[in-house]
């Protein structure tokens, strides 16, 4: 295989569309697959629309996901390259010398103030009922496009195209193919929206007199309910909101790969030097992709699962710190041991960061609601206020060091008086928490501590006694 070269062209127009990441990511992952050159280029012509800021959050998006970039801007460890520059603001003058080429070929025509590309073939006149007026068509065959996900496809043009408005700028045809040119790409791996913008691209190149790169237009995201492609508008479709809820990127990358692409077997979660060796654009669907909110959150939680424990608290504390909520800054004002310790026990039972602020918040709080429904429930069941005492009198001197010893003291506890574990988790666990949810009772008691555990349940206690809970 000759040298791969493809590349992601955004506009910094906006925040970074899922869209715009899965088609990044298939780019970078063909590059590193044929160990070919991944190269971002910045389509930045529209001055109305573009900002700095967007920029910006196209490399931080693209950074946080580990898709760096070979050839373009340079951020960090990434870019550089002898094709530049990257942005399209920035090639007026490269952009310039290519239309000269096409007039000198007699390729290329001035009408109206703007400049237009000629179609080779004859011509004739017809009257635009749409347009309201006679326009001139040219017969050529069809424009054939080998695409390599698609299969073969055939598009007709007939018309002369604008490739250089009246003000002077260019459009996107002409700069995306001079560019592809310019910088030697070898495929054009895009969303299948830009397959009715290819034939005109195909006569560019030809007009050129350049061979056209291999395109691959790949299947659309579509929205989680009801019809139509997912857009900026829809809920989930943002890389910056998985930013602020922490999910982790690699869960993310994981789930953009099967929106569209399948390892050939029923595999999902794989690490991502598995995907590189496996993805080939053979293996892309052509059907397009459903998104799903509800398997990117079970994704991000089998990887949350596998995270070490040094990692998956440092992930805990940097979300606390972008919260800015009453349970969040109590987390952070405590001890350092002892917030570690409520992460490590939560890591089991919650699907993502997000979760953990209001998850752990009786941790770090004697002030914490009792839930009715759940206080109800309880109480209504055997003799809950009895169980409690006994609790009480028995952990005043437990061992609280483990949780088997926490356990077999409790089991302990109910095999004397007959009953099981459960009767006595269930108001333990009401009596410490408010609640019927969380880790397990055992390591609650563990990481709370005797002193803080008895206080809870002496004055739920109490409340109970005065008819209060």
């Amino acid at each position: 295989m000759s040298q791969v070269r493809v590349r992601f062209a955004p506009s910094p127009t906006g925040f970074f569309h899922i869209g715009s990441a899965r088609t990044a990511l298939f780019n970078w992952l063909y590059a590193r697959h044929t160990g070919g050159t991944f190269i971002l280029r910045i389509e930045d012509t529209d001055k109305e629309r573009n900002s700095e800021a967007f920029l910006q959050v196209i490399y931080d998006s693209l950074n946080w996901l580990g898709l760096n970039w070979d050839e373009g801007p340079k951020v960090g460890g990434s870019g550089g390259g002898n094709h530049g520059p990257y942005r399209q603001s920035e090639r007026g003058d490269v952009y310039r010398q290519y239309v000269n080429r096409l007039r000198d070929a007699g390729r290329a025509y001035e009408k109206d103030g703007a400049i237009w590309f000629k179609l080779l073939g004859e011509r004739y006149e017809v009257f635009d009922d749409h347009r309201k007026k006679t326009v001139t068509k040219v017969k050529l065959p069809p424009v054939v496009i080998e695409d390599q996900i698609r299969g073969r496809v055939e598009r007709m043009e007939d018309e002369d195209f604008v490739i250089v408005r009246s003000d002077g700028n260019p459009v996107f045809h002409l700069v995306n193919v001079v560019d592809d040119i310019a910088m030697e790409v070898s495929h054009i791996i895009r969303g299948e929206d830009h397959l009715s913008n290819t034939s005109k691209h195909v006569l560019l190149f030809e007009g050129f007199g350049m061979k056209p790169p291999a395109f691959a237009h790949i299947p659309l995201i579509l929205k989680q309910n009801g019809p139509g492609k997912m857009s900026k508008r829809d809920q989930g479709a943002l890389i910056e909101e998985y930013q602020k809820r922490g999910y982790l990127p690699e869960a993310l990358v994981n789930f953009l790969c099967l929106l569209g692409w399948n390892p050939g077997d029923d595999r999902e979660k794989m690490p991502i030097a598995e995907i590189v060796r496996l993805f080939d654009l053979p293996g892309v669907n052509q059907s397009n992709a459903r998104f799903d909110d509800k398997k990117l959150a079970h994704m991000n939680m089998a990887y949350l699962l596998e995270q070490p424990a040094d990692r998956f608290v440092t992930l805990a504390r940097d979300f606390f710190q972008r919260t800015d909520t009453p349970a969040a800054r109590a987390a952070l004002a405590t001890d350092a041991a002892f917030f570690r310790d409520v992460m490590l026990l939560s890591q089991p039972k919650v699907k993502g960061v997000e979760e953990l602020p209001a998850y752990t918040a009786y941790f770090f709080t004697d002030d914490f609601a009792i839930d009715a429904k759940v206080r109800d429930k309880v109480m209504a069941k055997g003799d809950p206020k009895a169980r409690l005492a006994e609790l009480i009198e028995l952990l005043t001197t437990a061992d609280f060091s483990s949780d088997t010893a926490v356990e077999e003291t409790i089991k302990a506890l109910a095999a004397k008086n007959g009953l099981g574990f459960g009767d006595y988790q269930a108001i333990a666990r009401l009596a410490v928490s408010g609640s019927n949810v969380g880790p397990s009772i055992t390591g609650m008691f563990r990481v709370l501590g005797r002193e803080r555990v008895l206080a809870r349940m002496r004055r739920f206690a109490a409340a109970a006694r005065d008819g209060q809970p």
